[in-house]
């Protein structure tokens, strides 16, 4: 399937095309409250539409949290489209972005396994796809019935460092 990225720069259209595509995606979206903070949300963050064709199919924010890091704010695809490569798209979007950035961690918040849903057990298993770890469940950030799961990810080549420190390391001790 063939897609394109474009970011968006104007809030109102930002907040229009993540309200189209959370309100298709009630399983995941469908605390009214929360959705409209998403959308509103949107509107001042750095923000990618992915089209197929010229239709807007799915979306993602970011948003920095700290110096050298930041969080994957939102991210929604159609439910038609899911498993077809537009969520990859979007991440790697995310993480060029993050890098360029000068972020050296992204991080996402999604519903952990304890509360039980099949939709967010296929979130999570994105999310470890793309290489998230998990970090730390927090039971009641959202509240008792919401588990927030918070999973990170190391950028590559912050990742490559590590990883090479650490054989160095290794291998003098």
């Amino acid at each position: 399937m063939e897609y394109t990225i474009q970011e968006q720069v104007l809030p109102e259209r930002k907040a229009q095309l993540a309200r189209e595509i959370l309100e298709a995606l009630p399983e995941w979206f469908g605390i009214p409250e929360s959705t409209a903070a998403y959308v509103e949300g949107c509107k001042a963050l750095p923000f990618a539409a992915l089209y197929h064709g010229e239709d807007a199919v799915g979306f993602c924010a970011l948003k920095q949290t700290a110096s050298q890091a930041g969080e994957l704010y939102v991210l929604g695809i159609l439910p038609n489209l899911h498993r077809k490569g537009g969520g990859r798209m979007l991440m790697a979007w995310a993480e060029g972005y993050a890098r360029k950035a000068g972020w050296k961690l992204l991080q996402v918040k999604t519903l952990d396994a304890l509360a039980r849903s099949a939709e967010y057990d296929r979130t999570r298993e994105f999310y470890h796809a793309m290489g998230f770890l998990d970090l730390e469940c927090f039971p009641t950030l959202w509240d008792e019935k919401n588990p927030c799961l918070v999973l990170v990810k190391p950028l590559l080549r912050q990742s490559v460092f590590i990883i090479t420190e650490l054989r160095n390391l290794l291998k003098s001790s």
